[in-house]
């Protein structure tokens, strides 16, 4: 327990000191919190050694990164954005895939490693893109809703895809393993939505002036359909999802969303620090080079393509450049893909290490374009810092 302890106070020390840095220089702070992470990793100075502790913890960031977006979207907007949001999802990751597979091949890759590094990169970060959307954008506003709507879609994709692989021994067919992610997927967000109408609701109408009360409540219920989603082989982040728009139809919501903000944000610090401790940058400096490469034109054709689709979608050019430009980057999905390929003797580890570095590369890029150009919590210019 001690050295948890250490590791947690020097990561929140060398974090603050290294992030006032980049404040100080008028850089994006969570570029900070992940070059903090890589200078006292294990791969760096050595200084924060429990990385596998941080990273388990910090993973309830993403699950309640996904509540919180849940939570904002009521059933019947849900499915409205879903609609908008379908063929801007399905053509701009087969474009990106298109693009990262030309270019490994160009780059002297084999066509299997350049097709799953494709897939892999397919996806935009959920945990990035909504950590950037200002409070008002992301509840109130359309390209939030876009934005929301685009990455759930990406994430059951990508949910799908790691189900895929972990349960696709050649006893399954790929039909079975879709309609049976599907069937899942209905199933427990119908047993939400009856468990807050006829539970939730009651046990909260007791106790509705117990704030504290409520706030305990919202995150057993958040990390219970969490659970429950792993339990059945949807993901902890998709079951989450569901419990928070179940809830959405609540009015209740928003002060769950509001009190929630703060835990949010601490765990997807340490998220965002064990992104760069987990860099090993002797190991990857071999394909150093044609990781840049990919991820330079991947960061910028991607905004190109979200824009031009959803510009045929019938969006406003201003409204299709932003969401492009604020999805365009891979995926922590792209990690936790490529490790299950890893995991399963699927790829060798030079695969793994690219993916692994080009991810890494395409956050920290579109964290500078998003924060230099459009309004976000952690904008480095006073005039673009919105909460």
């Amino acid at each position: 327990m001690e050295i948890y302890l250490r590791d947690l106070a020097l990561l929140l020390f060398f974090t603050v000191m290294i992030s006032y840095i980049f404040s100080f220089l008028k850089q994006p702070l969570l570029v900070g919190y992940i070059v903090a992470g890589a200078l006292t990793g294990p791969w760096g100075l050595g200084i924060i050694r429990e990385i596998d502790f941080i990273s388990a913890i910090s993973y309830l960031g993403i699950v309640f990164l996904l509540f919180l977006a849940g939570l904002v979207l009521h059933p019947q907007k849900l499915f409205r954005v879903f609609k908008q949001a379908l063929w801007a999802t399905i053509l701009a990751s087969f474009f990106s895939f298109l693009t990262v597979f030309f270019l490994a091949v160009m780059l002297g890759w084999g066509l299997l490693p350049s097709v799953i590094v494709g897939i892999c990169l397919m996806f935009s970060s959920t945990v990035l893109t909504v950590k950037l959307l200002p409070t008002t954008s992301l509840h109130h506003k359309k390209i939030g809703a876009i934005c929301i709507g685009i990455l759930i879609l990406e994430d059951i994709l990508a949910v799908g895809l790691l189900a895929f692989i972990y349960s696709y021994h050649g006893s399954k067919n790929i039909l079975y393993t879709g309609s049976s992610i599907i069937l899942k997927v209905a199933l427990l967000f119908v047993v939400a939505i009856i468990l807050e109408r006829y539970v939730f609701r009651k046990i909260l109408s007791r106790v509705e002036k117990l704030h504290e009360l409520i706030f305990i409540m919202a995150i057993a219920w958040c990390l219970g359909f969490g659970w429950l989603g792993h339990l059945i082989g949807i993901s902890v982040e998709v079951g989450a999802f569901l419990s928070g728009v179940a809830l959405a139809r609540h009015p209740i919501s928003l002060f769950i969303s509001e009190k929630l903000k703060p835990l949010r944000d601490f765990f997807l610090l340490l998220f965002f620090f064990s992104l760069g401790a987990k860099f090993n940058i002797r190991e990857s400096f071999n394909i150093l080079l044609p990781a840049l490469i990919i991820a330079g034109i991947y960061v910028g054709l991607k905004p190109f393509y979200f824009r031009k689709v959803l510009i045929w979608n019938k969006e406003e050019p201003k409204l299709a450049r932003e969401v492009g430009f604020r999805l365009g980057q891979a995926s922590e999905f792209s990690l936790l893909i490529i490790f299950a390929l890893l995991k399963e003797n699927l790829i060798p580890l030079e695969t793994f290490n690219l993916v692994q570095l080009i991810t890494v590369l395409t956050i920290i890029f579109s964290a500078y374009l998003t924060t230099l150009k459009f309004p976000t919590p952690l904008a480095a210019r006073e005039e673009l810092l919105q909460h």
